[in-house]
C-alpha cells in the first residue's frame, strides 16, 4: 500500500519511497531552547513523530536527526533584534549556557511525557560551530555572500530559485520589509550566515571565525547539520507551518547554492495551534501555554493532549481550549476503559489483517489520523473476539504511541510517592485542604497527577 505524504514544496500528496531502500533519512527542526516548549510547538513535534512511526510501521529504518538551537535565533526572524537565548539569560539572571541546559532537559522531559520518540541524533548548534563555518566559506567561494558592519550574509538575488518553497510574492515582501529594515542589506530577503558581536559587547555565546568574532546565523545551522548527520539521504525535513516563508526557503537557498543538489525531496508542515478565536498560539504574543500549566496542574494526563492531537488533521489548525482538553481527557479514559474490558489478551493472537489494512490505508493517507481513530473505534465494537482487538489495537498503538499495552501492568508506586499519598488522605480527611494542595504540588513534582474522583484519589504517571 502506498504511503502518501504532502510536499509543500509541490504542493500536492505524492507517493513516497527514501532515496536508499535501507533507511529513510528525517530531519525535524528542534526547538530554541530559551523558554519551555508551548502547546503549539508541542502539537508540530507530535505531527513528527506520527510520521516517524508511521514510516517504522511500513516497515523502514528512519534515521532521524532533531537539531537544538541553543545559538543564533533572534527575536526577530529577519537578522535585526537580539539572540533569545542571550535575552532568556537577562530575564532569569543564569548564563546563557545555563538557559539552554535547563530549557533542553525541559523540552526533553515534555517529549518523555508525549511518547514522542527520541531522535537518532541530538546535534546542538553550539556543538557544531566548525560545521557551519565550513559552510559559509563554501558559499563565499561560490559568490554567495557579502559583508556588512554587522554580519556575513547570503545575497538571494544570486539564487534565482529563492522562495519557491513558499511561493511567497518577492515584491510584496520588499513591501513588508520596512518593517524589519537593514539598509545595508542589497535585498530584503538577504539573510545573515554569520553575525558580528557589537563593538565593545562580550557575549556569552561567541566564536572565532575567517570574518571576525562573533556567531552564526538561525538557518545556517540545519543546513550544516543536516548535511552533515544524514549526508545524501534527504529524504523529509519538517517543521511548522511558521518556517515556510524564511528558515526553510532560506535553508533550501543556501544548501542548494552551496552543493549544487536539492535539498530534501520532501517538505512537510504541521498547522498552528490556536486560541481566543483563531489566534495561534506564540511566546511573543504572551498566550503560550505548556503541558505544565495547561494540563499537569489541571490534572489531566499530558497524553490527553497526544490524543487530542489526533482528532485533528496535521495540516489543519486545532483548535484550543479547556473544554477541549476536558473533552480530550474523557476520550482517552474511555479508549483505556475499552482496552482493558477486552482483558489480558491470549497467547498467540494476532491482530486481524483486514483492519490492520484499513488502519494503514488512513495513515498512509498524509498521516489521517482523525480516519485512523475511527476505526480504532470501529474495530473496539466490531463482533471480532476479544484477544484478535487487543491485539489489533496494540499493533495500532505502534503508531497512536497511547501506551495501550501497559493499561494491564499495576506500577508499583515509589516510597516517597506512597508516603506522600497516605499523608494527601489523612490531610483531606482531616479537611485540612491547604495541607491536601500542598501534598498534591509535592506529588506532581515527581512525575504524578493527582485526580480526585468519587471513587477515592486516583494517581496517573505524567
Amino acid at each position: 500500500m502506498p504511503l502518501l505524504l504532502y510536499n509543500t514544496r509541490t504542493r500536492s500528496k505524492e507517493p513516497f519511497a527514501p532515496l536508499f531502500p535501507d533507511e529513510v533519512g528525517l530531519y525535524t527542526c528542534g526547538p530554541t531552547v530559551y523558554n519551555y516548549a508551548h502547546l503549539g510547538n508541542l502539537r508540530t513535534f507530535l505531527f513528527e513523530d506520527v510520521l516517524k512511526r508511521v514510516l517504522l510501521y511500513n516497515g523502514f529504518r528512519v534515521r532521524h536527526v532533531m537539531n537544538i538551537t541553543d545559538v543564533g535565533h533572534l527575536t526577530g526572524d529577519r537578522d535585526l533584534g537580539e539572540d533569545k537565548i542571550e535575552a532568556g539569560s537577562r530575564r532569569e539572571g543564569k548564563s546563557a549556557w545555563e538557559i539552554a541546559a535547563f530549557y533542553t532537559r525541559a523540552f526533553r522531559e515534555d517529549m518523555a511525557r508525549l511518547n514522542i520518540l527520541e531522535p537518532t541524533v541530538w546535534c546542538r548548534a553550539t556543538e557544531n560551530i566548525p560545521e557551519q563555518i565550513a559552510l559559509i566559506r563554501v558559499l563565499e567561494d561560490k559568490g554567495f555572500t557579502y559583508r556588512t558592519s554587522d554580519g556575513i550574509y547570503f545575497d538571494t538575488a544570486r539564487f534565482p530559485e529563492y522562495g519557491r518553497l513558499s511561493s511567497q510574492n518577492l515584491e510584496a515582501l520588499r513591501e513588508g520589509a520596512r518593517v524589519e529594515r537593514n539598509p545595508e542589506k542589497r535585498n530584503p530577503t538577504d539573510f545573515a550566515l554569520w553575525k558580528f558581536s557589537p563593538p565593545g559587547v562580550k557575549r556569552q555565546m561567541e566564536w572565532d571565525s575567517p570574518w571576525g568574532r562573533g556567531f552564526p546565523g538561525w538557518h545556517i545551522e540545519c543546513s550544516a547539520m543536516s548535511l552533515k548527520y544524514l549526508g545524501e539521504r534527504l529524504d523529509i525535513h519538517c517543521g511548522g507551518i511558521d518556517h515556510i516563508d524564511i528558515h526553510h526557503t532560506n535553508e533550501i537557498a543556501q544548501s542548494e547554492a552551496a552543493t549544487g543538489k536539492p535539498f530534501f525531496r520532501f517538505w512537510m508542515h504541521g498547522a498552528f495551534l490556536n486560541i481566543q478565536g483563531g489566534k495561534k498560539m506564540a511566546k511573543s504574543e504572551e498566550n503560550f501555554l505548556t503541558l505544565e500549566n495547561a494540563l499537569v496542574r489541571k490534572g489531566i494526563p499530558p497524553l490527553a493532549f497526544r490524543f487530542a492531537a489526533f482528532l485533528s488533521h496535521y495540516r489543519k489548525p486545532m483548535e484550543y481550549s479547556e473544554a477541549s482538553m476536558e473533552a480530550a481527557r474523557g476520550g482517552l479514559e474511555h479508549l483505556h476503559n475499552q482496552v482493558r474490558d477486552l482483558g489480558p489478551g491470549a497467547p498467540g493472537a494476532a491482530a486481524d489483517a483486514s483492519f490492520r489494512e484499513k488502519f494503514l490505508q488512513e495513515v498512509n493517507d498524509d498521516l489521517n489520523m482523525p480516519r485512523a481513530m475511527a476505526v480504532v473505534q470501529e474495530l473496539l465494537k466490531s463482533d471480532l473476539p476479544p484477544a484478535v482487538k487487543r491485539a489489533t489495537v496494540l499493533d495500532f498503538d505502534r503508531v497512536l504511541g497511547l501506551d495501550l499495552d501497559r493499561l494491564d501492568r499495576p506500577e508499583e508506586l515509589p516510597e516517597d510517592v506512597r508516603r506522600l499519598v497516605a499523608a494527601r488522605k489523612a490531610a483531606r480527611e482531616a479537611k485540612d485542604w491547604a495541607e491536601a494542595d500542598r501534598l498534591r504540588a509535592a506529588i506532581q513534582k515527581l512525575g504524578y497527577t493527582v485526580k480526585d474522583t468519587r471513587e477515592g484519589m486516583k494517581l496517573l504517571k505524567s
